[in-house]
């Protein structure tokens, strides 16, 4: 009888449970939701992808008290989804107000491999398969979006492409150095400086990102927070 009462009881303690794990969720913050400005706070813009999506919400709280920091409410993707976008995105958190540091990145979509139809991910391997953006239109597309962001009037940090791990699907290992390679050439001649979120990776890969994934474990995301985060504060003394 006792246990039959007790299953009774957790038949119906199930429901309520997950009822209640489902309302945590809908609490818990997300990197894309939008803030609202502290006035009196410098105003700070991360543009990029899932990576940047991972450390905004530990860079936000790095910086509470000292900075505003936005994102878009979007994956940024690779630089063609930026040249589209990226006069809504500097609206972000509010149309026509004024960006004291923007810390942006692209690369990581840029030279992932899609099959014919552009949808997903391709073996490198596969001769149909092809870069979503090839070196050369890399380079065209990101000075234009320098171009761009230095007529914000914003300090800029360009955050270089964190390193590709053997066995990650439809990209190859190496390339984002390729690319790399690239963007400094870029933002040497435009004089915008290059956090090098590469090496920092690359020196404890096994430590902070997933195996076979260019993603980052939660404790990888609040590592390359510490190192955003610290490079902002460093802009925002000097701007």
């Amino acid at each position: 009888m006792k246990t039959a009462l007790v299953a009774f009881s957790l038949a119906l303690a199930l429901p309520f449970s997950s009822y209640a794990q489902e309302k945590n969720k809908e609490k818990a913050p997300s990197p894309l939701r939008q803030i609202e400005d502290v006035e009196g706070l410098p105003r700070v813009l991360l543009i990029g992808d899932s990576i940047s999506i991972g450390y905004t919400l530990p860079t936000r709280k790095l910086l509470e008290g000292k900075a505003n920091v936005h994102r878009p409410q979007a994956n940024c993707g690779p630089t063609t989804l930026g040249l589209a976008n990226l006069d809504a995105w500097l609206d972000s958190g509010g149309a026509g107000k004024k960006w004291d540091v923007i810390h942006f990145n692209w690369g990581l979509h840029d030279l992932k491999y899609q099959p014919p139809s552009g949808k997903g991910l391709a073996d490198p391997k596969d001769p149909t398969s092809k870069q979503q953006v090839p070196p050369g239109e890399y380079e065209k597309n990101l000075r234009q979006l320098v171009d761009r962001l230095q007529k914000t009037g914003a300090k800029l940090i360009w955050r270089n492409t964190t390193p590709v791990p053997e066995g990650a699907d439809g990209r190859v290992p190496g390339d984002a150095a390729k690319y790399n390679a690239i963007a400094a050439k870029i933002m040497e001649e435009k004089g915008v400086p290059t956090q090098d979120l590469y090496r920092f990776c690359q020196e404890r890969l096994a430590e902070i990102q997933r195996p076979a994934n260019v993603h980052f474990t939660p404790e990888g995301s609040q590592a390359l927070a510490e190192q955003v985060a610290a490079e902002i504060e460093k802009a925002l003394a000097n701007n």
